[in-house]
């Protein structure tokens, strides 16, 4: 059984283009991510194709962001896509009322708390209050987690402060910005190998470039799962 626990991001520009990678990764990976860039290009047809057609699990990663009622409306027309995973920013307010749209259904809601491209100068140029971005990400953590968040978003580095929290338990941990050693970082700022990510704490991997730009996405993706099954990417808790 292929583990679930790679999540492969499809961040190419159409749902055509997300077909035919998902075609050549085929039994090397059970999870696939869609994000905003694609749901112009049809990304929730393709979240039901892959999900309805091939037995594959879908995030969908729009990360909502706006008053109650919308994003609780937005959420409750997405749940009726059967998601596994749908992201929303970690504000409690966005995450209560993602919870509320969400209510009935199998999707479980994620909570944004900073994304991984940033850094504390970009949070400076954000007018962020100061302090040390990990401890903002475990603080953003714990109020989405109060909030009634499924899980978070957050780097590898932070993981293993988040599943430290009393809050985490029974929650999930999903970390983008992962990158197998010896990857291009790209836009990320804060990262780790799939392993290290793992063995931090973290419940699934969402790797990008490092699969869907390599000359044999298949194989890319072979070699993440073999890295997960490595004893080092024993999760804590296991």
């Amino acid at each position: 059984m292929t583990d679930d626990r790679l999540i492969v991001a499809l961040d190419v520009p159409d749902a055509h283009a997300g077909l035919t990678l998902a075609e050549r990764i085929g039994d090397a990976a059970a999870f696939y991510k869609i994000g905003l860039g694609m749901l112009t290009g049809g990304g929730l047809a393709l979240a039901r194709e892959l999900k309805d057609e091939h037995g594959k699990r879908i995030f969908l990663d729009m990360k909502l962001f706006d008053i109650g009622a919308t994003v609780e409306a937005a959420v409750r027309g997405l749940a009726r896509f059967d998601l596994d995973f749908l992201t929303v920013h970690g504000d409690p307010h966005v995450v209560r009322a993602a919870r509320e749209g969400a209510a009935g259904s199998q999707t479980k809601i994620l909570a944004v708390t900073i994304l991984t491209s940033l850094d504390r100068a970009d949070l400076d140029a954000s007018l962020i209050r100061a302090g040390d971005v990990a401890d903002l990400v475990v603080d953003r953590a714990a109020r989405a987690f109060e909030a009634g968040a499924d899980g978070v978003i957050a780097s590898p580095q932070e993981a293993e402060l988040i599943r430290a929290l009393p809050e985490a338990d029974g929650r999930l941990i999903v970390t983008p910005g992962v990158r197998p050693a010896g990857a291009a970082l790209g836009d990320q700022k804060r990262v780790a190998t799939p392993a290290q990510a793992i063995a931090a704490g973290a419940d699934h991997v969402v790797v990008g470039r490092p699969v869907w730009q390599a000359e044999d996405p298949r194989a890319a993706a072979l070699a993440i799962q073999a890295e997960l099954a490595a004893p080092q990417a024993r999760h804590p808790n296991a």
